[in-house]
């Protein structure tokens, strides 16, 4: 790919950080949008909850990438903190698809987040992009969340989303929670571990974004998750084998419930997720299992 003009929205984040670095290091122009006043001219002044953003700070990208929103896991769900869960992603994607909808020389694609929670509880079931939304906070948000990118489909914007499995990274996330508590022994199933966890190491997270920016002609919904999604039982046997460390705690589904509150819904819950699009469009998996995707983080 020649050199571009890409501005990111949640560059702070686990993947934008880590995407931000890819570009970078690969000579692109990285546009980062901020909350606060612009430091320097990479950055763009942005309000997601206000739906306000510098359309001037987006002329002349070629992509427009977003993945900004409050973390999904970092607190429990309160009413309030859902309504910022929802707000910042809604908002944000409104307050851009608007923006670039309304430029004169629009970018040529416009890559937005979203989350294979879309599915919501799909059991032994196998799902790919064909298979409707489920029911609940999680697949009602990324329903919304999705629709939000209309006014830039309007345009003529070619438009992806991003449909993120639970992401291999050390530095955030689920992961990040649990490889502290593997490496000091204290890892485990959670409730029976039947459930099905569809993951994707970073390196392939960002592999695949980049991968929907370059390939003209992709657009609509990917699912960006390993081809080969495991049980709890066996990603948590995985971790005790690359990290060396015994697995022999289990977290009971009453506990969970009663620590995480509605939020142990989507970890106790099973998602078979595979990346069927994603595969057909020629993307390769560098990490396409569970222990090398462990090795990677």
């Amino acid at each position: 790919m020649e050199r571009s003009r890409i501005a990111v929205a949640g560059a702070s984040g686990l993947i934008g950080g880590a995407l931000v670095r890819s570009l970078t290091a690969d000579g692109h122009d990285v546009v980062r949008l901020v909350r606060h006043e612009p430091r320097s001219k990479s950055e763009v002044r942005w309000d997601p909850e206000g739906k306000r953003v510098d359309a001037a700070g987006l002329a002349g990208c070629d992509a427009v990438v977003n993945l900004a929103g409050a973390g999904v896991g970092d607190r429990r769900w309160t009413d309030t903190y859902k309504a910022r869960i929802r707000s910042s992603r809604v908002h944000g994607t409104t307050a851009l698809a608007e923006a670039i909808a309304a430029m004169d020389e629009k970018p040529r694609v416009f890559v937005n987040g979203s989350a294979m929670g879309y599915y919501g509880e799909t059991g032994d079931r196998i799902v790919d992009e064909d298979s409707p939304a489920g029911s609940g906070f999680l697949p009602e948000l990324c329903v919304e969340w999705e629709g939000a990118a209309a006014p830039a489909q309007l345009a003529g914007v070619r438009t992806a989303f991003v449909r993120t499995g639970l992401v291999v990274g050390r530095g955030g996330g689920a992961w990040g929670k649990l490889f502290p508590l593997f490496k000091a022994g204290l890892g485990g199933r959670m409730g029976d571990g039947r459930q099905y966890w569809s993951y994707v190491s970073l390196h392939d997270e960002v592999a695949a974004i980049r991968h929907l920016i370059d390939t003209d002609g992709l657009s609509g919904p990917f699912n960006v998750t390993a081809p080969t999604p495991l049980t709890n039982r066996e990603i948590t046997a995985a971790m005790g084998r690359v990290l060396h460390r015994p697995t022999l705690f289990t977290v009971p589904a009453p506990v969970l419930r009663t620590v995480l509150g509605e939020m142990a819904g989507d970890v106790l819950g099973s998602a078979r997720v595979v990346p069927k699009r994603l595969l057909e469009s020629g993307f390769t998996f560098a990490f396409p299992d569970i222990e090398g995707a462990i090795r990677a983080a």
